[in-house]
């Protein structure tokens, strides 16, 4: 294989918190968003994380002509029969915001009792040397929690705010970002994923 640490990546992200985080982790690898290459976001048909993650590493791959890494992850709550899942991001309505999507969670869980809220996060990262690239990378990360009644916490994004961390005794969105990082699914997958990037070169 031709990669090297020296070689810039796409991400295939748009999300500003999304790319902090995996910039932080992967602090070894020259990281730059899709965006810098006016790359619009790839429409996420998949049904499964791993297909979507796939879908949005080949499009940044293909669009930059450079190795790419996506992530596909979503929140998945065993009372709504894995609900929101690979729709997580878009739960409450297409153009929804993160807002919008907390709040139709915690309506749909009204009344659920505290030990049936078990939620867990669950992220699916792929590395791709071009878009082409026969054998992607995948690595997945889960971390498991609770959904809470209501949002506490201004860190982090998304569902953070509402997801308890009983190891922490406090939401996502209530931890310094080093924490977070070294917990979380998205840590777990990046560095999983880092691991074999290392190998394969």
């Amino acid at each position: 294989m031709t990669f090297s640490t020296s070689q810039n990546i796409v991400l295939a992200s748009g999300n500003l918190g999304k790319i902090k985080e995996i910039q932080a982790i992967l602090e070894h690898y020259p990281i730059v968003a899709q965006s810098a290459f006016n790359i619009t976001e790839a429409e996420e048909t998949g049904s499964t994380f791993v297909e979507n993650a796939i879908i949005k590493a080949k499009h940044a791959a293909f669009h930059s002509k450079l190795p790419a890494i996506a992530d596909d992850s979503g929140i998945v709550v065993d009372a709504l029969k894995g609900a929101p899942g690979v729709i997580s991001a878009r739960y409450a309505g297409v153009g929804a915001n993160d807002q919008d999507n907390v709040q139709k969670l915690l309506v749909a869980l009204e009344g659920v009792p505290e030990d049936q809220r078990t939620a867990r996060f669950i992220c699916v990262m792929v590395f791709m040397e071009h878009a082409d690239d026969p054998t992607p990378l995948i690595a997945q990360g889960v971390w498991e929690g609770l959904i809470t009644t209501q949002a506490v916490g201004s860190q982090g994004f998304g569902y953070d705010p509402v997801f308890w961390v009983p190891s922490e005794q406090c939401t996502s969105a209530e931890l310094p970002a080093t924490v977070k990082n070294a917990l979380s699914h998205r840590g777990q997958a990046l560095r999983h994923l880092s691991n074999l990037i290392q190998a394969r070169k």
